[in-house]
């Protein structure tokens, strides 16, 4: 008997041509007598295209080539629905594969993502929107927005961003942070709201974050100089420094003394002054090493 699978394919993620990806597995279906089905994400009622082919084909497994925010989307898509999720890293934000240890290879991954070894992964809610990975208020929001607005890509373009970022940043913001039935006020460069341990560049913010305990975490950055950063990046997160606070809970409420600029896994969400979050425990199943 075959099995169905559905492959959702951002054509668009990362700016790399995909046909190679799609040929490599519907070679990879056939090969191991899959059914496949391939839907292209088109930017505009994905999440209805894909339940209706959910409801059509009833899949055991649902393939995503893309970043983190075509892997949210099909999330959202199937939520009520019990499918494996398979992840083949394709965009410019990959976060969640780094943080899930997958590896470079399109055959390895392949094998992952149609293999039978999965996580049932949380998700966290912000303001009505879903995380899956790491979102921030401040600093690196800032850099997500600059790196959106410029025309040089890639490491560079990030690092440009970075100086930039940290030249023109504001005054800190003061937060008010409501968790764990205590409400604390911390004057901050950067608010990280944690699901996962590190950013798709493979930096460690959180090194305690495990994606299915129920938990998530909240990484208080008090100074953001070129030495932290530097610390940061170099995978020496100084979690006992002054400089950091690290709150885990399952829901919290930030507020803070002027609109900042929030990103959500890589994507630019505006200026904020609320952030209402809480866990969403065990959410969606993703294939795993």
């Amino acid at each position: 008997m075959k099995k169905n699978i559905i492959f959702v394919v951002n054509p668009i993620s990362g700016d790399l041509d995909k046909s190679d990806l799609i040929e490599a597995v519907e070679e990879f279906a056939t090969t191991n007598h899959f059914d496949l089905e391939v839907y292209e994400t088109k930017g505009k009622s994905d999440i209805k295209e894909i339940q209706s082919l959910y409801n059509q084909y009833q899949p055991e497994r649902i393939i995503v080539a893309g970043g983190d925010g075509t892997i949210k989307m099909v999330a959202e898509a199937v939520e009520q629905f019990d499918v494996i999720i398979g992840i083949l890293p394709a965009g410019s934000a990959n976060g969640l594969s780094v943080d899930l240890n997958l590896p470079t290879t399109i055959e390895e991954n392949l094998k992952i993502a149609f293999s039978n070894k999965c996580i049932e992964m949380d998700m966290i809610c912000i303001n009505g929107k879903k995380s899956i990975h790491l979102s921030d208020i401040g600093l690196n929001a800032n850099l997500v927005k600059n790196y959106e607005e410029s025309d040089t890509r890639g490491f560079w373009g990030y690092a440009l961003q970075a100086f930039t970022t940290l030249n023109q940043s504001e005054e800190p913001f003061v937060a008010t942070i409501s968790a764990n039935n205590e409400t604390v006020e911390h004057t901050a460069r950067m608010i990280v709201i944690a699901n996962s341990q590190k950013y798709g560049t493979g930096v460690v913010i959180n090194p305690n974050g495990v994606m299915n305990d129920g938990k998530f975490e909240l990484i208080i950055l008090k100074n953001l100089d070129l030495l932290l950063i530097g610390k940061i990046i170099t995978g020496n997160m100084p979690i006992d420094s002054d400089d950091v606070v690290i709150i885990s809970t399952d829901k919290a409420n930030i507020k803070t003394d002027y609109p900042v600029n929030f990103q959500i896994d890589g994507e630019y969400c505006g200026a904020q002054s609320n952030l209402d979050i809480y866990i969403l425990h065990k959410q969606m199943k993703i294939a795993i090493p």
